[in-house]
């Protein structure tokens, strides 16, 4: 019988106000305001496993970078009842600064990361600014530092990390970008990450600003609806609408179960 999961999405920070043109590299020439931008971490919690989807960022980094910090992932994590110390895997999929800072907070977890994205947040294309700003230099040297401590498994293309999640490739908006599966008790869920930040990225086939290779980014998409299988399980990185549809599963965090049914539908 195959293992299921609970998938639960920590909501950590948010960004406001925001532009269309922030959200979609073609905007709708008629929307004069856009979705605000959320923050998540993402707990996959099953099998006797506890698995965290990225990392997020702390407060050093949300104040050089004009966001508002809620709380730490790792605060989120242990009012959730989850200890950091209980994280035997994080996923990260990307290495940007909202995904992949405090890398130092988990002390017995393994870390999975695409080999295609170190070698670009450590390559040529950090030489230039436009495509290094995303990234943090210390989160990726700690990274580093984590692949000489023996504690990263590199993943190229498809990957297990436990009977029942898998990573996949996509690329586009970071060139080692990853999106992962999760078995759930109501089938496929796909964790997009970046893939699409928000709902609209993907049901209009606009991508969002900040992109490393667009025809990636759109084939990701379809890789996306491929594992998921229903267009109702796929989770977007940052849409506010993620808290609004999925039941709420904390009194003391942003938490949203996402092993649950939406209220909204986004089946045609």
């Amino acid at each position: 019988m195959e293992t299921t999961y609970e998938i639960y999405a920590l909501r950590y920070a948010t960004m406001s106000p925001r532009t269309p043109n922030m959200n979609y590299i073609t905007p709708d020439p008629h929307e004069t305001a856009a979705s605000d931008l959320d923050y998540f971490v993402w707990l996959v919690r099953g099998g006797g496993r506890n698995i965290l989807v990225d990392t997020g960022f702390n407060a050093e980094e949300a104040a050089a970078r004009s966001r508002k910090l809620t709380l730490n992932p790792a605060e989120a994590l242990k009012r959730f009842g989850v200890s950091p110390e209980a994280i035997g895997d994080v996923i990260v999929t990307h290495l940007h600064y909202d995904h992949a800072g405090n890398l130092d907070l988990f002390p017995k977890a393994r870390f999975h990361l695409q080999e295609r994205e170190m070698s670009y947040a450590t390559g040529r294309c950090m030489c230039f600014g436009a495509l290094r700003h995303p990234f943090s230099v210390e989160h990726v040297t700690l990274m580093v530092r984590h692949v000489y401590g023996e504690r990263v498994t590199f993943h190229a293309g498809e990957g297990e990390v436990a009977p029942g999640v898998t990573v996949h490739h996509v690329g586009g908006h970071s060139d080692g970008l990853q999106v992962v599966r999760v078995a759930t008790a109501r089938g496929p869920v796909v964790l997009a990450s970046d893939a699409a930040h928000f709902y609209g990225n993907l049901h209009r086939r606009s991508p969002f600003p900040i992109v490393y290779n667009i025809g990636d980014m759109c084939t990701g998409w379809e890789t996306a609806e491929r594992l998921a299988g229903h267009p109702d399980r796929i989770i977007p990185g940052h849409d506010p609408l993620v808290a609004e549809i999925y039941p709420r599963a904390s009194d003391k965090t942003d938490a949203f179960a996402l092993h649950q049914a939406p209220s909204r539908s986004f089946a045609k």
